[in-house]
């Protein structure tokens, strides 16, 4: 991984364009190719990012001033997403190798929950199946990914307890995603937000992005209080 601290400009051009202006800010540049571009409050959430498969070519600018240029792989026919940064000043400049990572260790409810899904994704949704656990992105990795009976996307985020937080992550994970044209071939990559209790707070937000929400029983799940067997 490699960490510079610089003082940049960044200019995303794509679906939409965004701007941000000379400030100092942290670059990383992971090991699989993603970028992203952080400031020093807000949020753990990055400024801007490209996530990969893209590739990033280091120039110099008319003034003299370094350039990066990172530039998503596009589909056949369509104009590649861009991120332009322009670096006025580099603070520091290094790199790290952070070797093979572990993965998220969730608690066993929670990861339980997401292997029963992942057997049995058409209780979520009728018609949905199982791409892969774990769908990796640049900021971490999607619970779930799924395709509907249409073949579209669907990325699926598991909690316990459905809260904001766990909202705003899955918001994260499909503004990436949907990026990602071998993943919106078939249209916008749609989210489920599935947990055993969804916060009446985290429901209305999940509405207003468009996310659906799932509550899950565990029990049911495991074939221990599936409601068809119940007596009472």
């Amino acid at each position: 991984m490699r960490l510079v601290v610089a003082t940049c400009q960044v200019d995303y051009a794509g679906r939409l364009t965004a701007h941000l202006p000379m400030a100092t800010r942290v670059l990383m540049i992971k090991a699989d190719g993603s970028v992203l571009v952080h400031s020093d409050g807000g949020s753990y959430k990055p400024l801007n990012w490209m996530s990969p498969p893209c590739t990033l070519q280091e120039s110099v600018a008319e003034d003299g001033a370094l350039e990066w240029t990172v530039t998503a792989k596009a589909a056949k026919g369509a104009a590649p997403d861009t991120l332009r940064i322009l670096l006025q000043e580099v603070h520091h400049d290094s790199s790290h190798e952070l070797g093979v990572d572990p993965g998220l260790q969730k608690d066993g409810v929670e990861r339980h929950l997401q292997e029963l899904l992942a057997d049995n994704p058409e209780t979520l949704a009728p018609g949905l199946r199982l791409v892969r656990r774990e769908f990796p992105t640049a900021i971490g990795p999607v619970d779930l990914m799924c395709r509907d009976g249409e073949g579209a996307s669907v990325a699926v985020e598991i909690k316990r307890r459905g809260e904001i937080d766990g909202v705003e992550q899955l918001t994260r994970y499909l503004e990436l995603l949907n990026r990602d044209p071998l993943l919106t071939e078939k249209g916008a990559v749609r989210g489920i937000f599935a947990a055993q209790e969804i916060k009446p707070q985290a429901r209305v937000l999940a509405t207003d992005r468009g996310i659906t929400c799932a509550v899950v029983d565990y029990d049911a799940l495991r074939g221990i209080d599936d409601s068809e067997h119940r007596l009472f």
